[in-house]
């Protein structure tokens, strides 16, 4: 990594034109500084605060996108309710040092005329895929639209969206896009439930109900530990716990390979336990990494 010139640091400047924030990241570059993005789509939390403090820790600038992506929404999705909280996540990166906001309109990023889509095959059917058609196409298209007009160094993620990360990781290999996608851990409440935007939809019977994600992988890390190998039997005993609470409907519960994001038969190498489930009206989503290490087993929750 080249060295990262840190310039003195200056009030946070709002962009919201492709061209001005090309503009400011080419300064940075031919200035040798190293350049950080953090893709987010608004309504900021601790999630994201973790993923900024982490770009600064490696880059100067931080550049943070706040975008509600419209591709990345079906037909019977929140898009037109997603919370928008622009002033608030405004004052919070300015209180963490963050250089620039980019902050454009839909039709900055999809002018009359835009016809261009990217489809990652082959990770992008299954799970989140397969019950959100159309996601992770709209999901691509933005990333690569901001990692051209940011040319970050560096592009970070929070693990919670594992597959989004694969996902994005496949299409920088593919595109040789002189980007490096970093994951940072999930970030969650005191009572386990992982930060998420749509949280706050949550009644307070749904917010009690929503923790059964987090005991359900805390219950597959604590049978892995006592030496259970069978997806099978692991899985069922996930589906056990959040089965037991009336609020809660699983859309998928999953152990698959963590390259190819199939199904596995048996644990080995690194696999991911990933969830998708609903409590009430709410679609959370939540995973493990699970870790072979010599003849034991690592679980990351």
């Amino acid at each position: 990594m080249p060295p990262n010139r840190r310039a003195k640091r200056r009030p946070l400047e709002i962009i919201h034109t492709a061209e001005w924030m090309r503009l400011a990241s080419r300064e940075a570059s031919v200035a040798a500084r190293v350049v950080g993005l953090i893709p987010t789509m608004g309504a900021l939390h601790d999630g994201h605060f973790s993923l900024i403090r982490a770009a600064r820790g490696q880059c100067s600038p931080v550049v943070v996108s706040i975008f509600v992506n419209p591709l990345q929404f079906g037909a019977n999705e929140d898009f037109g309710k997603y919370p928008l909280t622009m002033e608030k996540d405004r004052t919070a990166l300015e209180s963490l040092g963050v250089d620039y906001l980019f902050a454009p309109e839909s039709s900055e990023m999809y002018p009359p005329g835009f016809r261009t889509s990217i489809h990652v095959e082959g990770l992008s059917e299954r799970l989140e895929g397969r019950s959100r058609p159309g996601h992770f196409q709209g999901v691509a298209t933005v990333v690569l639209k901001l990692m051209e007009i940011v040319q970050p160094n560096f592009c970070y993620f929070g693990r919670k969206d594992a597959q989004q990360i694969r996902i994005v990781r496949q299409m920088v290999r593919d595109l040789d896009i002189a980007s490096e996608v970093v994951d940072c851990p999930i970030v969650r409440e005191p009572d386990g439930l992982a930060m998420s935007s749509r949280n706050e939809y949550l009644n307070n019977d749904e917010r009690v109900a929503a923790t059964g994600l987090h005991r359900s992988l805390k219950r597959a890390r604590e049978n892995i530990s006592h030496g259970e190998r069978n997806p099978g039997q692991l899985l069922g005993e996930i589906r056990e716990i959040l089965e037991r609470e009336p609020l809660l409907r699983v859309d998928y519960a999953e152990i698959v390979d963590v390259h190819t994001l199939e199904p596995v038969v048996k644990l080995r190498g690194e696999c991911l336990i990933l969830l998708a489930v609903f409590s009430g009206r709410t679609r959370l989503i939540d995973n493990a990494l699970i870790t072979e290490s010599g003849r034991s087993f690592v679980v990351t929750i």
